[in-house]
């Protein structure tokens, strides 16, 4: 497999799970949850407290057009109310946007291409189709997924500087002094500390390559951050390590954008950084990626 991103590391050095579940697998790293992993998940929700991962969203009235206002962003979600006269019910319509920035949303396999392919190797032209996805799509998720979630906080003192890249000694130094360490099958849940938001003048701090090989050592089922590639690139050699190596060579999917301050404060209240984590978009195949609400319950 060819490396498409010229000048970036040797492709021995670039990490890839193509053929290791076969010729038409659409799990990938979702492989990693085995009934014991799952198993191990449920045996941290001892109390039932549980907190939301993603980012509430006010939709917008899709009636905007010129007439939309421009002292604020755009919503993921625009509305269309059906009826709303005197019945018994109403009734509205919703368009999404999947991958979005104000959304916590689910990447499945077919949204990053990777010279001309879709993980684990399938091409594009009979993977992603004006009509829909028909490999690597949200179908995967159909069974929704259920694991042990390991938070490692990263932004304990406070947020991340700008640029930093998160390497495998951030996460280790998390692990050791929170008393947790992630196993194969796991989910890796990261606070940075950040808002998503691009500004020049304030680099992101990412995910570095190094830390995806990390997650491929570790056997990480799962990626959810508040933030995950750093814009601008860390490395302009290797852009995008999440997307561009964890996606679409692992087949790892990622929850882009989620809301993880509550979660990081019920974590040092408990002191318990593992929990029983849960998605369950809703079943909508075809897709590249979906709006989800995953749950942390303890």
């Amino acid at each position: 497999m060819k490396n498409d991103v010229p000048g970036s590391a040797n492709e021995q050095e670039i990490p890839s799970n193509w053929g290791r579940w076969g010729a038409d697998d659409e799990l990938g790293t979702l492989n990693l949850i085995t009934e014991e992993a799952r198993a191990r998940g449920a045996a941290e929700a001892r109390t039932g407290r549980a907190v939301s991962l993603a980012q509430p969203i006010r939709p917008e009235p899709l009636a905007s057009g010129p007439f939309a206002p421009t002292t604020r962003e755009v919503s993921p979600v625009q509305h269309l109310m059906q009826y709303t006269g005197g019945a018994p019910a109403t009734a509205d319509m919703m368009l999404v946007t999947n991958h979005h920035a104000r959304s916590t949303h689910l990447d499945a396999l077919g949204h990053q291409i990777l010279d001309g392919q879709v993980y684990p190797g399938r091409p594009l032209a009979e993977s992603v189709t004006p009509a829909g996805v028909r490999h690597g799509s949200t179908a995967a998720f159909a069974a929704g997924i259920a694991t042990r979630g390991v938070l490692l906080d990263l932004a304990f003192e406070g947020p991340l500087p700008a640029g930093h890249p998160i390497t495998p000694a951030d996460f280790e130094a998390a692990e050791a002094r929170q008393g947790v360490r992630l196993e194969s099958g796991d989910a890796l849940v990261v606070r940075c500390g950040w808002v998503y938001a691009i500004d020049p003048a304030r680099p992101m701090p990412g995910i570095s390559l190094d830390a995806v090989r990390w997650m491929h050592r570790r056997g990480v089922s799962l990626y959810a951050g508040d933030l995950g590639d750093a814009h601008p690139p860390l490395d302009p050699a290797m852009p995008g390590p999440l997307h561009r190596v964890a996606l679409p060579r692992l087949g790892m999917p990622l929850i882009d954008v989620a809301e993880l301050e509550e979660l990081a404060i019920v974590c040092a209240e408990l002191n318990r950084y593992a929990f029983l984590l849960t998605v369950a978009p809703p079943r909508i195949h075809g897709l590249t990626g979906v709006p989800v609400n995953p749950l942390a319950i303890f």
